[in-house]
This record gives structure tokens, sequence and C-alpha cells, in this order.
């Protein structure tokens, strides 16, 4: 539905809203639009998911194809603002096909704990890290015309009952981690969104949280976007409106039912949806809705492939892969050497991560179609090994769906979807989406007579039948369980055995509603295979045998790292690390190619030659992969969280599970303050498997002395300058990272902190200066009884290097007196 506008400024129009109008604005006018207003040729605006892609209007699962971008995990380890830059700008193309003039990305939580299951959708455990690589992408997205909702604001570092938990988080912590990233977002690429978190910030929920949108957001920050709730996140009328909250999503209102009666009874609410209806229509205006017509509708999307855009997620991928060992210069692998790809990711394409930042990828590319597409080695076979699967996969087949009002009445509506996994959105006119009857019917084939499981998980009530004969309950007995964001159950499975030929699996299903904090939705999912071979192992380990190497292809995949649900540990799911010490028994000469989320423990490292960190790369995955093993392109990666030997190591996992982690009685308390990641290993001195800013590469980077210029500091900004020389005999990239380290002072600061970095991409031979820029508050910590930014006077060592860890080069920068920066408003 396009429509033709003429309005030109938003504020002249404000004045001609009725309060019922301006009301209107404020809600949703369904899961992915704003209110229009006819009468005024008020067009609704389209928002779209999400940080790896844009999905559309379309369901979670299915939905139209689009591109796959890396997650955010493998963009965060390019370290490369100039390539997030390039991302934001190509993903703007991509939100304007779907018709999408905001994109409800970055992701931009702070690494906490190295068991959330959204890590892999952020970039960094370090907040200007993440701060200045979010800020590059907002940049290029909105260059593009397509506004950016940095998420989620604020606290938001873990799934674990995320809809109602309160993050304990004291202000100091808060404001020099967990806030600097918006922070650095806000004030260097003005977004035009923001996205609160569904948790509650020491007490109050962030959707109505006057200190963080008022206070700190709008007049500490000078924000002069919209904010707007996470889906189902908003919770009350005019308390969220005086708070600061100015659109709730979805739509239909929920939570601002009762919104217009409180403003048509109170002068000060009224003066306060006044303002929200400002926001909204500003970002109308800034997103070019008030002055030219965009489509809107969801069947009227493009899903146009462009060839630069698979070149860019091709290069972007590669640059993201992290070597972290290379024992003998093992890698790159010698042109037409006779590889085995074995392992449960060496065919299947891990590309993404689950929960909202899922989409229907244009392709999926998997390791073993890289290396034999690319051609320069010899790919004598592949072999899965063992599995690492969390549920049985999905039957992509033809699914048909029956509506009925209640089970034995008429039907009412039909439809079909393309697999047996459905999410129950645009159901057909007539059907009520909070009270129907669902009968999906699918058909599948049995190659063979033997055991087979099927299985069944679902948001809502469900039970499954083979060929007529009641098989799982899911419906008198379901629990709510990990499936769909932790509101769904749990699978169930169970063991039939079947005769070779087509077998129908029946599925009723039925809303079931449920008070968690956030809106509920419907879904059901089917699970169908044969029973694991028993002699997949052997197979694969004969392959290996006749190898020259072994490319083991091992991770987890986005059922293990999604969203609604932290993970369970860091060791590799299933069989994977028996896979590896049995492969290595075989053959000595591995490539190990990690496709995860974050860290894992690795028992088997000493043995194997050379290790990879693929994380979930997008759709050319396979191509990156092969890229970099055959020498095509260099891992330009470089570790964007610290990899602990074991969880045991992690300073927010107490031997046994309490209020510090994942929380108890919903709260959950931050007590290692401002000690993750790095800081944590510099204060404990327990030592990483892989520092923070870790990774080889091909070549070899040399870096000079480093020279500080600060003739005006701290009126002035300071610069090291440090020289990098690759003095190796290929072309390649590194990091130069520099570290603030403070000298003793009145209160507890970590030993050091990242403070400015460059990525340097040189020739073999060729040299490059560094240039890392230093500014006052880059000294200083947050004084909470002041409420200012203090720098005490000292001498602070600066020091450059390639990681946390190798550091070989430092100046000192002398601070005569106390510098301080109060807030705004501060007394």
């Amino acid at each position: 539905m396009t429509q033709t506008v003429t309005h030109t400024d938003p504020d002249a129009l404000l004045d001609q809203l009725t309060l019922e109008e301006q009301v209107a604005l404020l809600s949703g006018a369904d899961a992915w639009r704003t209110a229009a207003v006819p009468r005024l040729n008020i067009p609704p605006l389209k928002v779209s998911d999400g940080p790896a892609g844009v999905r559309g209007g379309g369901p979670l699962i299915g939905g139209r194809r689009t591109a796959a971008y890396p997650v955010g995990i493998a963009l965060g380890a390019t370290w490369n603002v100039d390539l997030l830059r390039e991302v934001g700008g190509s993903l703007a193309r991509e939100a304007r096909d779907k018709g999408a003039t905001v994109l409800l990305a970055p992701t931009i939580n702070v690494f906490r704990s190295a068991l959330n299951g959204r890590n892999f959708e952020n970039y960094a455990e370090d907040p200007v890290l993440t701060g200045r690589l979010a800020a590059a992408h907002v940049q290029g997205l909105q260059a593009g015309g397509v506004g950016a909702t940095p998420k989620h604001f604020a606290g938001n570092e873990s799934e674990f009952q995320r809809g109602t938990i309160d993050s304990v988080i004291d202000e100091r912590t808060l404001r020099e981690l967990y806030l600097r990233p918006f922070e650095i977002v806000v004030k260097e690429a003005q977004p035009w969104a923001i996205m609160t978190a569904y948790n509650r910030l020491n007490g109050p929920y962030c959707s109505q949280h006057p200190w963080l949108l008022q206070k700190v957001l709008r007049r500490e920050w000078g924000f002069t976007g919209l904010v707007m709730s996470d889906w189902g996140g908003t919770h009350s009328a005019a308390e969220g409106v005086l708070a600061g909250l100015d659109l709730e999503m979805p739509g239909p209102a929920v939570a601002r039912q009762p919104l217009l009666a409180q403003a048509q009874a109170d002068p000060e609410v009224r003066a306060g949806v006044r303002e929200r209806a400002r926001a909204v229509l500003h970002l109308l205006s800034r997103t070019g809705t008030l002055t030219g017509p965009l489509d809107v509708a969801d069947d009227h999307e493009r899903d146009t492939e462009y060839p630069e855009t698979r070149a860019l997620i091709r290069r972007a991928g590669a640059e993201g892969l992290v070597l972290l060992k290379n024992s003998g210069g093992a890698l790159p692998l010698p042109a037409g050497v006779r590889v085995a790809v074995i392992g449960p990711n060496a065919e299947s394409a891990q590309v993404m991560g689950g929960g909202s930042a899922q989409m229907h990828a244009h392709r999926r590319v998997s390791p073993t179609e890289g290396l034999r597409e690319g051609g320069r080695v010899s790919v004598i076979g592949s072999a899965e090994g063992t599995g690492n699967e969390r549920y049985l996969p999905v039957p992509q087949v033809e699914t048909r769906i029956e509506y009925r009002d209640q089970a034995g009445g008429p039907v009412i509506g039909q439809d079909t979807r393309p697999q047996a996994e459905v999410m129950f959105f645009g159901l057909p006119d007539g059907v009520n989406p909070d009270a129907f009857h669902a009968t999906l019917t699918v058909t599948v084939d049995a190659p063979h007579d033997g055991e087979y499981e099927v299985s069944l998980g679902s948001a809502g009530l469900s039970r499954l039948s083979v060929d007529g004969q009641p098989t799982v309950n899911n419906w008198e007995d379901w629990s709510i369980g990990e499936l769909y964001f932790s509101f769904g159950s749990g699978e169930r499975r169970a063991p039939v055995h079947l005769s070779a030929g087509r077998h129908t699996l029946s599925v009723e299903y039925t809303p079931h509603v449920m008070d968690i904090g956030i809106t509920p939705f419907n879904a059901v999912r089917v699970g169908f295979r044969a029973r694991p071979d028993g002699d997949r192992l052997a197979r694969a380990v004969a392959l290996a045998a006749q190898a020259d190497w072994v490319v083991l292809c091992v991770g987890t995949t986005g059922e293990w790292e999604t969203e609604g649900v932290d993970r369970a540990g860091l060791t590799l799911p299933g069989d994977q690390d028996a896979l590896v010490e049995a492969v290595l028994d075989v053959n000595p000469n591995v490539v190990v190619v990690l496709q995860t989320g974050g860290p894992v423990e690795m028992p088997w490292l000493s043995r194997v030659p050379a290790v990879m960190q693929a994380w979930f790369a997008g759709q050319e995955v396979g191509h990156a992969v092969a890229d970099v093993l055959t020498g095509l392109a260099e891992p330009g990666g470089r570790l964007p969280q610290t990899f602990p030997h074991s969880l045991a190591d992690d300073p927010t996992h107490p031997l046994t599970p309490d209020v510090q982690y994942p929380g108890e009685h919903g709260r959950v308390e931050y007590r290692e303050g401002l000690y993750t990641g790095y800081r944590h290993v510099d204060r404990s001195g327990v030592a990483p498997m892989f520092p923070f800013g870790f990774g080889l590469s091909f070549t070899t980077f040399t870096l000079g002395a480093a020279r500080l210029h600060a003739p005006a500091f701290p009126q002035d900004t300071a610069t090291v300058t440090v020289p990098v020389t690759n003095a190796g005999a290929r072309p390649g990239s590194t990091v130069a990272q520099l570290y603030v380290q403070p000298p003793r002072g009145r209160v507890d600061r970590p030993l050091k902190e990242l403070r400015a970095f460059a990525k340097m991409h040189l020739n073999p031979g060729q040299t490059g200066d560094a240039v890392l820029t230093v500014t006052p508050r880059d000294l200083a910590y947050f004084d909470v009884a002041a409420q200012a930014w203090v720098a005490d006077p000292g001498e602070y060592v600066l020091h450059v290097g390639q990681s946390s860890a190798d550091l070989n080069t430092q100046v000192t920068l002398t601070l005569a007196h106390e510098w301080r920066e109060a807030l705004p408003d501060a007394d």
C-alpha cells in the first residue's frame, strides 16, 4: 500500500492532530507497522528485524528470502569500523527492499557472562570496542535513509527470566561498562531510535524508567530520537509516557489501552502524550515516510539478491575469522592437498544464531561446498561423524493447516506452509488469533524399514499422531520449556518403527495464554528423523585416515545460541570432543574450524596443529572459511571476547547458581562489578586460553616505538602514533590496540582498559602509522558521589600492542591536575 504524502514539518503536523490521534500514534498498528492517521494522510512506518539481515514483515521461520550477514560477534571480531559502516549501508538497501525504514539493530549489550544465549548478536566484552563499531554501523545505515535502533537499553546481559528479572547494577559499573556503548552511539552517530530492554533495572522496568530514559538518555546525552519498547515489553500507559517511552510495540495497544482516558483526565499526561507523538512524527520525517511513498505491505516485499552484497558478506566473514593456533605454518593448506571435511557442521552451513535474529537466507554455503567450489584443494569426501543438534530436524515439506473455532467444528480457514514448523502469524481471515483449533498435516518419507524418532514442541497446546496413532502428548501435561524464547514447551520425543514408504504426521494445536511478562505468540514445531547410524563415527575416522589433511567442522547451532535461552555450559554439544580425539588418533594433520557464538572448552587443543574460530559468518560462511583455509584471504579477526579455559574462570559464575548468575527471586546482582573479561584476567591472574584482542595472521607484524603528541592536553586530545610493519611475505592485517593504565588513586580501578584501536592492512614490507586518539574522558572513572567523570592527577601509562596480553610499547601521559566533567544536571 503506497501513499502519496506531502508533509514536511512534523511540528506543524502535530498541531493538527487531535488527542485521540496523538494517542493512536503511540502504539503500533500491528507487529511491524506504526499507526496511520488517514484524516491527515499520515502513512504507517514499517520496522524490521534484525541485526544480521532484514527479515521484513514475514514470520521468524520461512518468509521471503533475504541476505544473511555475519552475526554481531563475527563483525565485532573484525575490529574494523570502516567495514561496519559499509555493512550498515548495505543493510539500508536490504531494508528498503522490504519496505522498512527502521531496522531493529544493532544489538550492543556488553558481554558479561560467557553463557548469555544472545552474545552472538552483540559485538564485544568491551564497551569502547562495542560503541565504536556500533556507531559506524548506525552511521552507514542512516546514511542510506534507514533508521537504526540500538538495543537493548539497558542491563540485558542474560536471557534468564529476561521479561521480569531485575538487573541490580551499581551506578559506576552501569555507566562505565553497560551504558557506555549506548552513550558512544548516541553522541557519535545520533541514532533515530532506541529500543528498551525487557528487564527491570535497579527496580523499574526499563520501558518506564525516568532516570534511564529522561535523565541519562535525553538530558545527559542529548538523544533526540524515538524510544520504543521491545515487543511486548510495555507495562503501563501513563507511567511509561511520563517516563519517556514513545512507542509501544507491537500493536494494537495492550498496555496503553487506557491511555486516552488518562490523558483526557490529567493535563500532565496530555502534555506527555503530545511529546511522545512529536517523537513519532519526527521519526516518520527522518525516514522520509512523511515526504515520500514507500510500499509497506508484506506481500510486496522484494527478495532481490545482489552480487555485491554476496561479495561483501564473504569478505566480512573472512575478516572476522580468528586464527587461534597455527603450529608450524599448517595454514594456509598447500594447493592440491587431499582434504577430508568431517564433523556435524561440514555439510550443514551454520550461518546464523536463533531467535529474532534469524531469517530465510538466500543461500547457505557449507564449508564442504566452499572448499569444493574453491578448487584449491582436493576434497576426497565428507562425513558427519557425530551430531550437534539440539532438536530433531524439521521436515522441509509442505504442511497443510485447517483452522476451526474449536475441535470438531467446521473448517473456517486453510493454509499451507513450506515446512513443519509454523509460527501462527498472518492467519486466514476469520480466524481469531487468540482462540482457534488448528490441524496440521505433514507427509514424510521413510527410506527403509526401521527405527525413527518424532518430536513435538509448541508455544501453545499440541499433540501428535503418526498414521492416526497418538504418539506425543504435549497437551494435558504441557509445561514450560526452552522453545520459543522460553515461553514454549520443551521438545518431546518418541520412538516409532516405520515401514519404508510415506507416513502421515498429524498435529492438533490450540493457543495457551500465560502471564510471563512478554506478549506470547503461537507456534508449533514437528521433528522427524531416522535413528542415527551407529557407524557414522567409524566412517568419519576411516575417511580421515585417507586424507592428507582433515578440516574438522565442529561447534554449535542456532538452536543452542538463541534468544530466550542461555547456554548450558562451555562444552561442545554431544560427542564432538570425542570425534576430534578419534580423528587425531588416525591423522594428526587436523584443522579445527569452530562455529560457535562464543568460547568453548578445547580439551584437544594441544594435539591439533591449527584452530580457527569461524562464528556464524552469514550465508557465505563456507566460502569465507575456504578462502582463509586455502590462503585466498587472510584471517582478519581478533577476539572481541576473552576465551577462558573453563567456566570456573568466568567471574560471573559462582560454584553454584545464585543471585549473581543467573539470578534468584527475580533479581540478578552484578557483584563482579567492573571485573569481567580481560579486566577480570588482570585482577585475578588467571591466564585465559586466548586473551581479548588475540588473533594470528599468515604474516608477522612488528610495532615500533610509540610517540606521544599532547601539547594542549587535557584542553585538547592527545595522539599516540605507532609505526606498524608487515615483516612477513604475505599481505595481512593486524589491530593496534591502546590500553590506559591509571595511576594508583583514590578508587579501585582495573589495571588497564581499552580506549582506542586501529585496524591496519599492510602489504609485505610496508609500514604504516597507527594513530590512536586519547581524550581526558579516556582517563576517567565515574565518581558516583560527585556525579562526575573524574581523572586523578598522575602518570597514565598508554600501552599499545596486538592483544590485551601482548603490549610491547608504551608512553606516559602526565595529568598535572585533576580533570572533572560533571553531568549536565548534577548539583
